[in-house]
């Protein structure tokens, strides 16, 4: 049976991580995603250390089921191909800063002059407006903006990076939203569209909580305090005699009651929800007893209650995982010189058909040969374009 988005072309201008990750969830489903890379170094996560497979180990994880089309964009023979595609694609996305693709003369207007019907998203840290849309950033900057930076750690204490890169995949992973998003649209309307998103825009939006608490209270969560970032006893992070660490989520009143009972600790049901001295006290003792206890321990005592807790696992702890290994999470990604890469997999679970196929990143300029002569160019005049520089 197809995959979902089997027969739709997308023409993936995007590198490092945040678009690549959206790309490949669409690749997973099916779409031919074509990676259109500068001739001489492509998509330069394909330099980054470690490396495996004789490419950056960051490229390999968000690039299979993809092809590769070594094109150079400035010279004007590029500017031609990519047109041509164009002209026959679904959809074009793109991560460069807002107007290189109209200065190119490859932006929206111009594309969709010759295929009205294609979707183009474009993904940037700040938007193709205001007043921030010139600046250059990373995700930590995008979480900074974006207030999530600022209520992450410990009362007192600095900021924390978050141990994942927030902005940089919650914008992949809109990327792939709005993409399908527009697609659905163009069934109905026969037009493609223009798809703004933003990394900052993405984050601001996963502030629903705080944002409603603020707006309810008018009190500015802090660090430390926020009822879901460490003010509440029943929603913790504890270390255990062993130095490994347990998490509860107690946030109910029958979870938080059955906490207190599988500690043996009834006497401390009153204080679910503690004003801040007894707050303290209440997270004083239960971190004292979890440190009674080793984290496997733990594990199997929590494990006959019904009580939320997990332990906090490292990655080789997570791939290892027993229901992470049962929903298939764990993906088997070959690569071009034959080593297979252990890679989290597509958590989409279809009722019918085929999940999703692991086909190996593309090599730089892989199925540039085959593409152009899809798109109806001579075996010559590849030759000729690939004699001059403009391909690969």
């Amino acid at each position: 049976m197809p995959l979902l988005l089997e027969g739709v072309t997308i023409l993936d201008l995007t590198r490092l991580l945040p678009g690549p990750y959206g790309t490949m969830l669409l690749a997973d489903l099916g779409a031919e995603v074509v990676k259109v890379e500068e001739p001489e170094v492509g998509d330069y996560a394909r330099e980054f250390s470690p490396s495996v497979g004789g490419e950056g180990a960051l490229f390999q994880a968000v690039n299979r089921n993809k092809k590769s089309l070594a094109l150079n964009l400035k010279a004007q023979a590029g500017k031609a191909v990519f047109r041509r595609l164009c002209a026959a694609a679904d959809v074009v996305v793109e991560q460069f800063r807002p107007g290189v693709m109209d200065r190119l003369g490859l932006g929206f207007e111009a594309l969709r002059a010759t295929n009205p019907r294609l979707v183009y998203c474009a993904l940037t840290g700040y938007g193709q407006d205001g007043p921030y849309r010139d600046r250059v950033g990373h995700d930590i900057n995008y979480i900074a903006s974006g207030g999530i930076l600022g209520i992450t750690g410990a009362e007192g204490g600095p900021p924390v990076l978050p141990g994942v890169q927030i902005a940089d995949l919650s914008g992949g992973l809109t990327v792939a939203f709005g993409i399908v998003a527009a697609l659905l649209a163009r069934e109905r309307t026969g037009e493609g569209r223009f798809v703004d998103v933003a990394m900052l825009d993405t984050v601001v939006s996963w502030l629903s909580l705080p944002a409603a608490v603020f707006g309810a209270s008018g009190d500015v969560p802090k660090r430390g305090r926020f009822f879901l970032s460490g003010g509440l006893p029943g929603y913790q992070v504890y270390e255990t005699k062993d130095g490994g660490y347990i998490t509860v989520g107690a946030l109910e009143a029958k979870f938080w009651r059955n906490l207190c009972l599988a500690l043996g600790r009834e006497d401390l049901i009153p204080f679910a929800e503690p004003d801040d001295a007894k707050g303290r006290e209440v997270r004083a003792e239960l971190a004292r007893i979890f440190r009674s206890r080793t984290r496997a321990e733990w594990v199997e005592r929590l494990s006959h209650a019904e009580v939320c807790f997990a332990p906090v696992n490292d990655l080789a702890e997570t791939f290892a995982d027993p229901q992470v290994l049962h929903r298939g999470m764990l993906a088997e990604v070959p690569l071009p010189d034959g080593t297979i890469m252990a890679l989290p997999g597509t958590p989409l679970h279809l009722s019918s058909g085929a999940r999703t196929r692991h086909e190996p990143p593309p090599a730089l300029g892989q199925h540039t040969g085959a593409l152009l002569l899809r798109a109806g160019y001579s075996a010559e005049e590849i030759a000729a374009m690939r004699a001059a520089g403009a391909i690969r």
